[in-house]
């Protein structure tokens, strides 16, 4: 399998997370819209399903963080003839190919990945804001991957 090939396959796993985390994203708004999720008395009292949706968001949320940053940021880098060996020189060749916006970003993004994926905050009300910074931030995920897409699609 060419790695065009290999990186199209990763793009259709990736299409899949984009389309349910979108699906998560409006129903999070329409909760917003009734109540401030953010506050620890309403998160309390959410029903099951309704805080089902704000677990599945933040799956989602990592699983396409994480997947573009492992899985198909060097690849792409490849397919475009672009040498880059170690992550550092991906993700400053992903910067200047515009497909984030800065290495800061996406760095903060990753960090608050990691911390709801590994050491989810024992405080209700950290885990709170980085739920929100990861509400917040959707556009700029979904910027992340369709910028990728986006630049794939220069190279088939």
């Amino acid at each position: 399998m060419s790695k065009k090939q290999i990186l199209q396959k990763r793009f259709d796993k990736l299409e899949k997370h984009y389309i349910a985390i979108k699906e998560y994203k409006l129903l999070i708004d329409d909760l917003l819209n009734e109540q401030n999720i953010y506050d620890q008395f309403t998160f309390n009292t959410l029903k099951p399903e309704k805080r089902a949706i704000l677990d599945a968001y933040l799956k989602r949320f990592a699983s396409i963080q994480d997947f573009l940053g492992v899985k198909v940021f060097s690849l792409l880098l490849e397919v475009a003839g672009i040498p880059s060996s170690k992550m550092s020189e991906v993700l400053s060749n992903i910067e200047k190919e515009n497909i984030i916006d800065s290495l800061e970003n996406w760095i903060e993004l990753r960090d608050i990945r990691n911390e709801l994926e590994h050491d989810y905050p024992e405080e209700l009300q950290d885990a709170l804001e980085d739920l929100k910074y990861c509400v917040d931030n959707f556009e700029q995920l979904e910027n992340y991957y369709l910028n990728s897409l986006n630049f794939f699609k220069k190279y088939l």
